[in-house]
């Protein structure tokens, strides 16, 4: 299996041919697993815009860019894992398509929490500041060489308040002096290139959005607290 530091990763996601070898399950949406035809040993999480089912709160279509969105703004930060996602035609059109990472089924957030605090305090400033509605434990994986990975983006970078997730232990704490730096890198991004290739995926008031959130976080220098709105995903896991 291909790692995150393969330099032709992402060249094989965008063009690969993608062979479906079927639906993963629990999802919400059409969710596929395939392989890219060029490197057999390259699995990857195909989601087409046409399986996205309609949100009233997000607009029709646009779970894919979001999920590309959510990678570009993680590799700007530097944390946390989130596995190379490209947007790309299909063999069901254009979605998104991200490297699969090979995990432990058995984990995820409410068992790893106790030794991972470091990983999830970076899990927890990233989802405040992508406003991510839907940070399952289940989103949390763990790799089958022990590394935090995270997934499942397409309901992000709204740009009203809608920060739900299983990770408040954190609230009110300081901001760790790693999460400072990388908020900080985020803003620099977002001012130059990173803004050039967001516009491609979310409307110009979405990403007037990330550069507020990431703001109001630098200036509080603490872990947001729950609320407005129901603060917890559902199902938690």
């Amino acid at each position: 299996m291909r790692t995150l530091a393969d330099p032709d990763v992402l060249p094989l996601l965008e063009r690969s041919e993608l062979d479906i070898l079927g639906l993963l399950p629990r999802s919400s949406n059409y969710t596929f697993l395939a392989r890219a035809v060029d490197a057999e040993d390259v699995l990857v999480v195909y989601k087409p815009r046409a399986g996205e089912a309609p949100l009233w709160d997000f607009p029709s279509g646009t779970l894919c860019q979001r999920e590309v969105a959510a990678y570009l703004v993680s590799r700007a930060i530097g944390w946390p894992n989130v596995p190379p996602t490209v947007l790309r035609d299909g063999p069901e059109g254009i979605g998104s398509v991200q490297l699969f990472v090979p995990f432990d089924a058995e984990q995820h957030y409410f068992t790893l929490a106790e030794t991972r605090p470091d990983d999830f305090r970076g899990v927890a400033a990233f989802d405040a500041i992508v406003n991510n509605a839907d940070r399952k434990a289940g989103h949390c994986l763990l790799s089958e060489r022990g590394e935090l990975f995270v997934v499942d983006h397409g309901v992000c970078f709204h740009q009203a308040s809608k920060l739900r997730t299983v990770i408040w232990e954190f609230a009110g704490e300081p901001l760790d002096a790693a999460v400072v730096e990388g908020a900080t890198r985020l803003l620099e991004a977002v001012s130059s290139d990173l803004r050039d290739a967001l516009k491609l995926l979310l409307s110009s008031a979405e990403i007037a959005a990330i550069q507020a959130r990431t703001e109001r976080l630098l200036r509080g220098r603490t872990y947001p607290r729950p609320g407005p709105g129901r603060p917890y995903p559902w199902p938690v896991v």
